[in-house]
């Protein structure tokens, strides 16, 4: 992989982790995440007229993959209520690859290489870490139910994957199957937050305009990974990307100042050396 090519994927993992920092920081999580998230379908919006109608088997796949994606934002948004940046972002991100490979494994008769095998481990490894420490760095188990819903979101991003795998694999051509699926991304989020907001929601605001940028930024760091993996291998690109737990943590103690320490970044830094084996 060249070095342009390496910097853009850094880019995209440095973009994802901070879009989750603007939906952590933020007191009205659910608000923002509905920013976020209909923002980036208005940005789909006009790609649409040059994406193929999916099929119906592919609709079946896209409507599955909407409700696994509505799953993820509202357990994203739970973890952050509970716990901080630094350990809810390397758990969800980082236990998510465990578990598709896992799934393989047991369910698709795929092999399981030495070198995943030892991913998995440290992966497991860096989850203890960061499960068990509380924020003002005391021995005993931080807040359970941010660690329950971090987990149960990486259990959302695992499924989501699996399935927008198929639908990619299904649908004639998979950037149509991407265009399709991220212009409805938003909608669902959207309905929950007017629902649970009222017309408040779209009452002018600061904060709209941060959600702009949150989807701009995601969308970005998006097509910066499919990009990359039309042109390079696969493996390398994925692999990469989840450099983006270590960019959470550092996020999550330089900027957020949540006070994490060095123990939650050398934690992430050995949850992202797991995937990177995983994807090799």
């Amino acid at each position: 992989m060249s070095l342009s090519i390496t910097l853009l994927i850094l880019l995209a993992a440095l973009l994802h982790a901070i879009w989750n920092a603007l939906l952590k920081s933020n007191a009205d999580r659910l608000s923002m995440m509905a920013f976020v998230a209909g923002s980036g379908s208005l940005l789909m919006l006009p790609l649409l007229p040059f994406a193929p109608f999916p099929s119906w088997e592919v609709w079946k796949i896209i409507l599955l993959s909407l409700a696994l994606h509505t799953g993820y934002k509202v357990f994203l948004i739970k973890s952050y209520t509970h716990g901080d940046m630094g350990q809810v972002y390397p758990l969800a991100r980082g236990t998510a690859p465990a578990i598709v490979t896992l799934v393989g494994f047991f369910f698709l008769g795929e092999t399981l290489p030495a070198l995943s095998t030892l991913g998995i481990f440290l992966i497991l490894a860096g989850i203890i870490s960061l499960a068990w420490r509380t924020k003002n760095h005391a021995r005993g188990p931080s807040n359970p139910r941010a660690i329950l819903y971090a987990l149960g979101t990486s259990l959302f991003i695992a499924a989501y994957t699996l399935n927008d795998g198929l639908g990619g694999r299904v649908a004639e051509n998979a950037s149509s199957y991407v265009v399709w699926l991220f212009a409805l991304d938003g909608i669902s989020i959207t309905a929950i937050a007017l629902w649970r907001r009222g017309p408040a929601l779209l009452r002018p605001r600061i904060d709209m305009l941060y959600g702009l940028g949150g989807g701009a930024i995601s969308t970005i760091a998006y097509w910066l990974v499919i990009w990359a993996m039309s042109i390079t291998p696969l493996g390398p690109v994925a692999a990469l990307r989840e450099t983006s737990v270590v960019f959470g943590a550092l996020i999550s103690g330089l900027i957020l100042k949540e006070g994490l320490g060095i123990r939650a970044v050398i934690a992430a830094a050995i949850v992202a050396a797991g995937v990177i084996l995983l994807k090799l």
